[in-house]
């Protein structure tokens, strides 16, 4: 049975997944701009008359957006549909490699194809076993290739877990603790928020890092945060219903929609969590807040953020939530 599995895998290697794509847009210089920005990257070779793009674009330029691209085959979509019905439900980006042939500059209008390159034996990992599927993507300008893009995903069945009892409530989603954060999270179970403060330059850094990101001194420290911050920026999350959610009871943890901030704390920092207190469309940039923990069961306490009462009115009340100021 697997290896009748194995050869229907690889009967989608060599076929196409994408023909004759355009890019959305020419090679522009905004879009340089705003990439450049973004990745802190001030190479004089991206701006000016005789700019060229940074090569780590190459496939920005590729991109459908939500209208997506003409020219793309039904070959990728079944080979994800087969290995759906063999019980890789679950999907991971791996890695990507790229080899950049000649510079792209503004004014460059793009084409491209893609091919499943290869689709890998069962492999067993950490997360489960599973498949690795790579695509490879020619970008061209004419008839020059301008670079190729390989991308790669894992899609596997996940490992087994702990199957939960008929009765028991639905855990929420863990955070990630590592050695590099586990001070933080320590700091969260005391009803504390632990900032990292560099002992050579004095630097105050969020998120926990190995070393400091100014003077790349190894050494820190931690201040405690007096908890007040202002929201700097922020997105409301709509997602469909999900039990750890929809059941919990907290009001402002239901199904959504609900307003994800990154506050701006009054030491300088910036953190991202739940701005709380107020209906999601109230949340404003610039509005006050204040730190206050959240105990959602025996193991599990976030930090959130509740919006200061009498400056936005008041939030909905939320009945039996364990909350700390």
């Amino acid at each position: 049975m697997a290896d009748e599995l194995e050869q229907r895998l690889k009967a989608y290697e060599g076929r196409p997944a994408a023909v004759s794509g355009t890019g959305k847009d020419p090679v522009n210089a905004p879009m340089i701009r705003h990439w450049c920005e973004a990745m802190g990257d001030t190479n004089p070779a991206y701006s000016g008359p005789d700019a060229i793009a940074p090569p780590t674009m190459l496939q920005a330029w590729t991109m459908g957006g939500l209208s997506g691209h003409t020219g793309r085959s039904s070959a990728y979509d079944e080979l994800l549909t087969l290995l759906d019905e063999a019980g890789c439900t679950s999907v991971v980006a791996t890695d990507c490699e790229q080899e950049y042939i000649r510079p792209l500059r503004p004014g460059d209008e793009i084409t491209f194809d893609a091919v499943i390159e290869s689709v890998s034996s069962r492999k067993t990992t950490k997360l489960g076993t599973g498949h690795f599927v790579t695509t490879r993507m020619d970008i061209r300008v004419g008839p020059d290739l301008a670079g190729t893009h390989r991308f790669r995903i894992l899609k596997y069945a996940p490992a087994s877990a702990r199957r939960r009892q008929p009765d028991e409530a639905p855990r929420r989603p863990r955070p990630v603790i590592n050695r590099d954060n586990a001070g933080f999270w320590e700091g969260v179970r005391e009803h504390r928020l632990l900032i990292q403060r560099c002992t050579a330059c004095g630097t105050l850094r969020h998120p926990w890092l190995p070393g400091c990101n100014t003077c790349g001194h190894p050494e820190w420290d931690t201040v405690e945060a007096s908890g007040n911050g202002t929201v700097h920026s922020y997105v409301v999350m709509h997602h469909p219903p999900f039990p750890a959610f929809t059941e919990s009871d907290h009001a402002a943890d239901a199904a959504g929609p609900y307003a994800v901030g990154l506050i701006e704390l009054t030491e300088g920092v910036r953190m991202i969590s739940n701005v709380t207190g107020v209906p999601y469309d109230k949340v404003r940039i610039g509005m006050p807040v204040r730190l206050e923990f959240r105990e959602y069961d025996e193991e599990l306490v976030l930090p959130v953020f509740r919006a200061e009462e009498g400056l936005y009115g008041k939030g909905s009340h939320e009945e039996g939530s364990h909350v700390r100021r």
